[in-house]
């Protein structure tokens, strides 16, 4: 049985970001851990892991990512852990599958536009997804677009990807223009409205200040929420938050203000 994904899971750290964009970054293991404690104590019930090298660069190594969740394990039991097999740039998808098969982990986010980049990447695809369905790997698919959402339907249908229970993240704009030029979520559920045949569990990120709205907006759909300074830095009041343990209090004090039917009544 696939385990629901967590009400509100922390990104505190990405591929893509340095202390240079914010000293509070944990980058290092030690920092990544003490950030998921004070997470939890603050509200979230699951972490989004990256790993860095030496020099801070985005990495995917199976004995790294071992060991921090050995670590990780210990110190936070109750909460959610995943990887990443973000490519940044860095890695095929060849080399994203096999960490992936090496490290054999409980939870791991996949962006399908990553394993498929054009048709013939499909039967290696298929085999992973397979593969990791039959291994008791849950993949929380990553949806950059509703077209991202109607090609991961199709692949469903034609048996590409196996199950009929899926997990995803939609995600809502981008590092340069926050969520301005995105499409908005309801397009993203559009898709999977007539589709009784299947179950989602679902969440939402979002890059910029709009992160708060666009969260809240994603539990009056019905969704969960994901947050942290991999997709943004800042408030809703557009002031930077001092670190990700804030990011989490803040989206908590948010939900206070959704009526039971999820609208916000927020007077801000």
């Amino acid at each position: 049985m696939v385990r629901p994904l967590p009400n509100l899971m922390v990104a505190p750290t990405g591929a893509r970001r340095s202390k240079a964009d914010h000293p509070a970054l944990p980058i290092t293991d030690t920092e990544i851990i003490e950030t998921a404690r004070l997470c939890q104590d603050a509200g979230a019930d699951g972490i989004h892991l990256h790993i860095r090298d030496t020099q801070g660069r985005h990495l995917l190594d199976a004995a790294h990512y071992r060991a921090l969740l050995d670590r990780l394990n210990d110190e936070v039991p109750q909460m959610y852990l995943q990887v990443t097999s973000e490519a940044a740039g860095r890695y095929t998808a060849t080399e994203q599958r096999a960490v992936m098969r090496d490290l054999r982990p409980a939870h791991v986010s996949v962006a399908l536009r990553e394993m498929v980049r054009d048709p013939d990447d499909w039967p290696a695809a298929r085999d992973f997804y397979h593969w990791a369905y039959d291994s008791g790997v849950e993949i929380q698919h990553i949806l950059y677009s509703p077209d991202d959402v109607r090609a991961f339907i199709a692949a469903c249908e034609k048996g590409l990807i196996p199950d009929q229970t899926h997990l995803m993240i939609f995600v809502l704009g981008r590092y340069a223009t926050g969520t301005r030029d995105g499409a908005a979520l309801e397009n993203y559920l559009e898709p999977f409205a007539k589709r009784d045949d299947m179950a989602f569990d679902w969440m939402t990120c979002a890059f910029g200040s709009a992160e708060t709205e666009s969260l809240l907006q994603a539990v009056h759909l019905g969704g969960k929420m994901r947050v942290g300074f991999e997709n943004s830095l800042w408030h809703k009041d557009g002031s930077l938050a001092k670190d990700n343990t804030e990011r989490v209090r803040a989206i908590v004090e948010s939900l206070k203000s959704l009526d039971p039917t999820g609208q916000n009544n927020s007077a801000e």
